[in-house]
């Protein structure tokens, strides 16, 4: 049995910072927007990997609260994938059981898309083979900053005291609280940062860089980025010999 065949060694909540598109397009001379609508096929095949391989949460950066301030006409081009990629995807969610939810600031997207997400996250809510969250017009600061503001609140109207706030508490308020904290986050594109994604989420995760561009990635490499999960040593403050001491002990 490989390490990636046993559940023990993959992780329970992947993440994933789909960059490369418009690279990808120029790369192959193709007109603009091109590469978009290459990266919005290549989900598909990594969601059903990850199904398979029994992940618990799979979470995608589709569009960041940075992203407004591209051109008008990428803006407008990336919701309208987005809203294609939603009618889409219900029918496999259903086929799959696979619960579809999206985080973000939805006050800047349009009524209509708003709609059709809360529709399709209404649909899926009971489904249990996995999760998988698309980050539409979201920010790691923009989600920390609601969670103080709702934890501010909570406590205006009595429902916890100032003493009660901690580490704990506080994750409750986050976006994806109900899921396990994000155990391996994936960048493709070649850049070597979270950009904003998911901070408090990831704040243990293991980091995976490619070079290789979004409209490019496999399952092959999602393979090989559990393999290289697999092999790391997570210590979580602890020493090496604290770690092999407790498998010791199990």
């Amino acid at each position: 049995m490989t390490l990636i065949e046993d559940n023990q060694h993959l992780p329970k909540h992947v993440a994933i910072i789909m960059d490369g598109n418009n690279r990808f397009a120029k790369k192959n001379q193709m007109p603009k927007g091109d590469g978009h609508r290459e990266g919005k096929n290549v989900l598909d095949p990594i969601v059903e990997f990850c199904r398979t391989k029994h992940i618990q949460a799979l979470t995608v950066f589709a569009f960041s609260s940075e992203n407004w301030n591209r051109s008008e006409y990428e803006v407008k081009l990336l919701m309208q994938l987005l809203e294609d990629a939603i009618i889409e995807q219900i029918p496999r969610m259903e086929k799959y059981n696979i619960a579809l939810r999206f985080i973000g600031d939805r006050s800047k997207l349009s009524t209509h898309l708003q709609t059709l997400m809360l529709q399709a996250e209404e649909r899926t809510a009971t489904f249990t083979s996995m999760t998988l969250t698309i980050a539409i017009s979201y920010g790691g600061m923009w989600d920390i900053a609601q969670a103080a503001k709702q934890l501010a609140t909570d406590v205006l109207d009595k429902k916890i005291t100032i003493d009660q706030i901690n580490e704990q508490q506080f994750a409750q308020y986050v976006c994806l609280s109900d899921l396990p904290p994000v155990d391996l986050l994936i960048r493709t594109g070649g850049d070597y940062r979270i950009s904003n994604f998911l901070l408090w989420q990831t704040a243990y995760a293991e980091l995976y860089f490619t070079q290789t561009l979004w409209p490019e990635f496999t399952v092959d490499e999602m393979t090989e980025a559990f393999t290289v999960f697999a092999l790391r040593e997570r210590r979580f403050g602890r020493t090496s010999e604290q770690i092999q001491q407790a498998k010791l002990e199990k």
